[in-house]
């Protein structure tokens, strides 16, 4: 097929078409001409696609048919059902693509915190670069302790400041440094401070402080480094697609993982602004936060992979997503 004569023939047809879908109000004639219009360039997008797939005319046809579809038919109008499906299907399959991500940072993760509190506790070079003696006890004795302040305002300011730095790891992502630097940073942190109150003796009441809400907190930190370093990778390779649509998809799957951390950091937050400070005991303080993160490990893997199995990605549907110029692998 000519491919610039079929252009020339039905341009006035493409061109009468994204007219119409600018105009507010549409009478009888122009509603049942736009009608006709859109079939038209549906079939004349199918030609194309099979007969000359050039990616100007596919993405040009494809978007005049979106608009379209959308003077016809109205905007789409989110019901109970989008809510229901985003949380059950959605989400944990976008969770669910990129758990061996997870599984990578965590160990990672570890290595590194266990690492640098080791170091801190056996070496006083290292434990020095803590601070001074006085400030070291006063933290190990009061600080540290005194941070976790059981109400709702604290509650409400460490979900929304880990939910930012959850989003801001994901969409940076695709740099590769910024995820592998908050993750390290915090690994550290965290090592050294758990270093220096094994150093004053003091390592128990470390880990029965960190334990209830970190464990679903530290496991969000590092899905959200997962999902920014699985977008980079993408970038990197990114298969049989085009690397502006592959990014485009895992891109838009992403932003689902930043909806589903949002709520396990909203679940951390309470944990942590009311039970870790509370004067429940230690071992019931950890069995609800153990239960937490359960909670959120079953959410993902088992709702997660129902959905992988049925062809979920946590991409939005055709429909929404636009359509793509199919590419040969």
């Amino acid at each position: 097929m000519d491919l610039d004569a079929f252009t020339a023939v039905h341009r006035p047809e493409w061109d009468r078409l994204a007219e119409l879908s600018k105009r507010r109000r549409l009478d009888g004639a122009e509603a049942d001409e736009i009608v006709r219009l859109y079939q038209a360039v549906a079939t004349h997008l199918s030609t194309v696609r099979s007969a000359a797939p050039d990616p100007a005319t596919v993405t040009r046809l494809s978007e005049l048919l979106t608009r379209a579809r959308t003077k016809i038919a109205g905007s789409h109008e989110p019901a109970w059902s989008d809510v229901v499906r985003f949380a059950v299907v959605s989400v944990p399959a976008a969770l669910y693509r990129i758990r061996w991500w997870i599984l990578a940072v965590t160990v990672a993760f570890l290595a590194v915190a266990v690492t640098a509190g080791v170091w801190v506790a056996v070496d006083p070079d290292a434990l020095a670069a803590m601070g001074t003696p006085s400030q070291r006890q006063q933290y190990v004795d009061e600080a540290f302790a005194s941070y976790y302040d059981p109400q709702l305002s604290f509650a409400a300011m460490v979900w929304t400041n880990n939910a930012w730095i959850a989003a801001q790891t994901i969409a940076t992502g695709i740099t590769g440094v910024f995820p592998v630097f908050v993750l390290g940073n915090n690994a550290v942190q965290i090592g050294a401070t758990g270093g220096m109150m094994a150093a004053h003796g003091e390592l128990p009441l470390f880990l029965q402080l960190i334990a209830p809400h970190g464990l679903l907190e530290l496991t969000s930190i590092f899905v959200a480094g997962a999902a920014g370093l699985k977008l980079f990778w993408t970038w990197v390779d990114p298969g049989p697609r085009r690397r502006v649509v592959a990014l485009a998809a895992e891109g838009r799957a992403m932003i689902t993982v930043v909806v589903g951390l949002a709520a396990a950091l909203g679940l951390s937050g309470l944990v942590e602004g009311f039970v870790t400070g509370s004067a429940l005991p230690w071992w019931l303080k950890i069995t609800i936060g153990a239960l937490a993160l359960a909670a959120f490990l079953a959410y993902f893997l088992v709702l997660g992979r129902r959905a992988v199995t049925a062809g979920e990605t946590g991409d939005l549907d055709a429909d929404r997503a636009g359509a793509v110029l199919p590419t040969a692998g």
